[in-house]
C-alpha cells in the first residue's frame, strides 16, 4: 500500500484589524505573493483596481502596506 502525506501549512495570521473580508484577501495576496502590483492583483483576485486602490490606501494608512513606485508589498 502507498500512504500519501498530504503537506499543511499554517494560514498565516491576520492582524486582528482586518474586518473586511477584501481586505484580508489583499493581505493573504501579498503574504503569499511578497509584492505585486494592483494590476496583478486584480487579475489574480478578480477585483476592480478602484476597489483594491481603496484597499490598499486603508492599509498603507494603517502601516501594513508599503507602496514603491506602482509595487505593493507587506511592511
Amino acid at each position: 500500500m502507498i500512504e500519501t502525506k498530504t503537506a499543511r501549512t499554517a494560514a498565516p495570521a491576520l492582524p486582528p484589524e482586518l474586518q473586511s473580508p477584501r481586505a484580508k484577501l489583499v493581505y493573504l495576496y501579498l503574504t503569499t505573493n511578497g509584492d505585486a502590483t494592483v494590476s496583478e492583483m486584480g487579475e489574480s483576485l478578480g477585483m476592480k483596481k478602484i476597489s483594491l486602490y481603496s484597499i490598499l490606501k486603508t492599509l498603507k494608512r494603517e502601516g501594513m502596506v508599503d507602496c514603491d513606485g506602482d509595487t505593493y508589498a507587506l511592511n
